[in-house]
């Protein structure tokens, strides 16, 4: 049975019971202090009626208890970096902020793996673990700001992905509460390991739908000895792709390569002082990583199966102000976009690699249809395009057809056999499509499971899917 929370004051005996747990110093309840706690980069906003900042799991445990035992909504946030809306509490209620969980638990670099808690940010641990000639996989582009715990929450990757796998294949285990108030353990602290169903794998993506991540044991990698970085542009999208596809089905495996399609491409031409070959239609960024004695070879290597008839131009970087020059083409796109249209909507759908040109080319006649400007870039090696679709709230015609495109645009992923994101998560904003992608089978043991893990529904209600009552 689930059992709704509704919105509502907090009471006095709950607020007591806060104040028990928790110094004055780690709890908000005024609501201009509360405020800034209420929204994402999504930019949807709702205030909680308080907001709390643990130290450890202990407190953690004893506040989701208290929660549960005043149907009281609770919505864990780590920096607020989401864009779909995962963090933001819709009930009101209290948001838990991981922001002073910052500690490194245990750290032990011959077993190659770092326990830390969750609001450590990605490249604080990308820091700490160098000095042990180790780096972890998970590479958004928020890494600088973003927490572990937000990482996990998405199952959020970035470049790197394509050759060392997302946080689900690069945390061996984590500690964390239930939504009913219980302490769970899950997964190893080796590399090797078969005993009971996998939970590790099912909290993360879960966005704290099911219990908050307090501790984390993070697999580490190698740091690789050097990298080289390759810049390849295509007269069309059909050439960019094969380049892609050839590029993965041979045994050099790329740690990142990056797509931008025609249209961004003019975006920059038009915004930048970068310039392109005047056919250019698309572009790759490949970076490679490894020894140094095999990099020039790889680079031979990919320069070889990266020529097509379709190539115009392939640069490859010697050194590193060389490499940065290359990658100022890819970085020069985000602020053009958000001078072209600030209120753009960006969405990380996945398709299989030999379906790019078709998803291009069908983006390209929503465009037209809905007169909507679209602009694609992303993670090519996986089939992980951030589509950007950009409109003005102001012009009527757009604002009229932006549902309706951004509806087909999903329509058209899944079609393509693709899902309906990458590493942005659901949230908010992509709720409404799960049960396009999702059986209703699956669904219903979705609901089953955020029932048992979650009986008063209390940890970040009505978000990834619609739940139902039972």
């Amino acid at each position: 049975m689930t059992t709704s929370t509704t919105r509502k004051a907090l009471s006095p005996e709950f607020a007591a019971g806060l104040s028990n747990i928790l110094a004055p110093e780690q709890i908000l309840s005024e609501a201009a202090d509360c405020l800034a706690y209420g929204y994402d980069n999504s930019r949807i906003q709702v205030s909680p009626d308080a907001v709390v900042f643990p130290h450890d799991h202990e407190q953690v445990l004893a506040v989701v208890q208290l929660c549960n035992q005043h149907h009281v909504a609770l919505t864990a946030r780590g920096r607020g970096t989401g864009t779909t809306g995962g963090s933001v509490p819709l009930r009101g209620g209290v948001v838990l902020s991981t922001e002073q969980m910052q500690k490194v638990i245990a750290c032990h670099p011959d077993d190659r793996y770092i326990t830390v808690q969750p609001g450590l940010s990605n490249q604080a641990v990308q820091e700490i673990v160098a000095e042990h000639g180790y780096f972890w996989p998970p590479d958004p582009s928020s890494a600088a700001y973003c927490s572990i715990g937000g990482n996990l929450a998405y199952n959020s990757a970035g470049p790197r992905a394509v050759k060392y796998g997302t946080p689900r294949e690069n945390v061996l285990g984590l500690r964390a509460v239930t939504g009913d108030g219980k302490s769970i353990r899950t997964g190893v602290f080796t590399t090797k390991g078969v005993v009971g169903f996998d939970f590790t794998r099912l909290l993360i993506g879960s966005e704290g739908a099911l219990a908050i991540i307090t501790e984390a044991t993070l697999k580490l990698t190698p740091l690789a000895e050097d990298k080289r970085i390759l810049q390849a542009i295509y007269r069309d999208i059909e050439s960019a792709t094969r380049a892609v596809a050839d590029i993965m089905k041979q045994p050099i495996i790329p740690c990142a390569l990056e797509f931008i399609d025609g249209t961004a491409i003019d975006l920059i031409r038009k915004n930048s002082d970068i310039t392109f070959p005047e056919a250019a239609g698309a572009m790759l960024m490949i970076e490679l990583d490894g020894a140094q004695q095999h990099l020039a070879a790889d680079v031979e290597k990919i320069t070889a199966v990266a020529s097509n008839h379709g190539l115009l131009s392939l640069t490859a970087a010697e050194t590193a102000e060389q490499a940065s020059a290359l990658w100022n083409a890819r970085k020069a796109l985000s602020p053009a976009l958000r001078n072209v249209a600030p209120n753009k909507i960006n969405e990380d759908i996945v398709v299989p690699v030999s379906n790019i040109p078709a998803l291009i080319h069908g983006l390209e006649e929503l465009s037209a249809k809905h007169a909507i400007p679209i602009v694609n870039f992303g993670h090519a090696g996986n089939g992980n395009i951030h589509v950007n679709l950009l409109y003005d709230p102001e012009n009527t015609l757009q604002a009229k057809n932006i549902d309706a495109c951004l509806s087909q645009v999903f329509d058209l992923t899944l079609q393509l056999n693709g899902s309906l994101s990458g590493e942005h998560g659901v949230g908010i904003s992509k709720q409404a499509f799960v049960a396009r992608e999702l059986d209703a089978t699956s669904l219903n043991l979705m609901q089953q499971i955020k029932n048992d893990f979650d009986p008063n529904n209390i940890l970040n209600p009505d978000k990834l899917f619609i739940e139902t009552q039972t």
